[in-house]
């Protein structure tokens, strides 16, 4: 294995854009979830006339679907990944609109989708905030809604170990649950996991750090060395460092 400096400068020299993850293909091992989101999402493709991808990233999901609704939008809040996600989709004739909305645990949501009432036959959204009204408000009577969602604290023990609590967050499939029922939509399916994640050096968990920077907010290397260096040499010893990601998914139908 490279040196702890080797690793940590290649990291922080590699630039990250959209949600594109593949140069930690090999270093960061994900366990697959009970469901598959591609999957149900495509089987839903054939009978939408029109689809938004709420959270688009880079694009990266959305223009792997083929074929796409002729009327496909995505929208992405996080302004660095908007030229991504156009670039990207462009030739693939999708409007990329910029806009985003509050937590799903802010009271009030906030976060208009700007499109009409009851125009929209499909609605995807993988990891994105949501509001379930403004969800249903859009959904065409008989549209699908499908998310998949990171539940409470992502990588809690990356936060443990760091010394640095991550956010409390009550966010579940429970609430996602009531939060899609209040606002009229139908339960289709629903699933929950723990899924184990295990980073098998510190510059996969240096470069996740600085593409998640919600993870540890003010996470620098230089402030953090020592609990770098702790955790390197853990990882030479052990193996790959074990943290755990609670993810859910909710498929729903406007009734109509």
């Amino acid at each position: 294995m490279k040196s702890f400096e080797e690793l940590v400068s290649e990291a922080e020299s590699r630039k990250f854009e959209g949600w594109d993850f593949t140069y930690l293909r090999g270093r960061l091992i994900q366990d697959p979830t009970p469901w598959d989101y591609q999957k149900i999402v495509s089987g839903l493709l054939p009978d939408a006339d029109s689809l938004v991808d709420v959270g688009t990233g880079g694009g990266e999901l959305l223009s792997s679907l083929h074929p796409l609704p002729t009327n496909t939008f995505a929208l992405e809040g996080y302004h660095p990944n908007v030229s991504v996600a156009k670039r990207r989709l462009r030739p693939l004739k999708v409007d990329v609109i910029e806009t985003s909305c509050d937590d799903n645990d802010k009271v009030p949501q906030r976060g208009a989708l700007p499109f009409r009432d009851g125009s929209i036959g499909l609605v995807i959204d993988r990891h994105e905030a949501f509001v379930a009204y403004e969800v249903s408000r859009v959904l065409a009577p008989g549209g699908h809604f499908v998310t998949q969602q990171v539940g409470g604290s992502s990588y809690p023990e990356l936060n443990e170990v760091l010394g640095q609590p991550g956010k409390e967050s009550k966010w579940n499939l429970g609430e996602a649950m009531k939060q899609v029922e209040r606002a009229g939509l139908a339960p289709v399916e629903s699933y929950e996991a723990a899924l184990g994640v295990w980073f098998s050096d510190i510059g996969a968990i240096v470069y996740h750090l600085k593409a998640v920077p919600w993870q540890v907010i003010g996470f620098s290397v230089k402030g953090y060395d020592c609990k770098l260096r702790e955790l390197d040499s853990s990882i030479r010893k052990n193996g790959p460092f074990r943290v755990t990601l609670p993810l859910f998914l909710v498929h729903a139908k406007k009734p109509g």
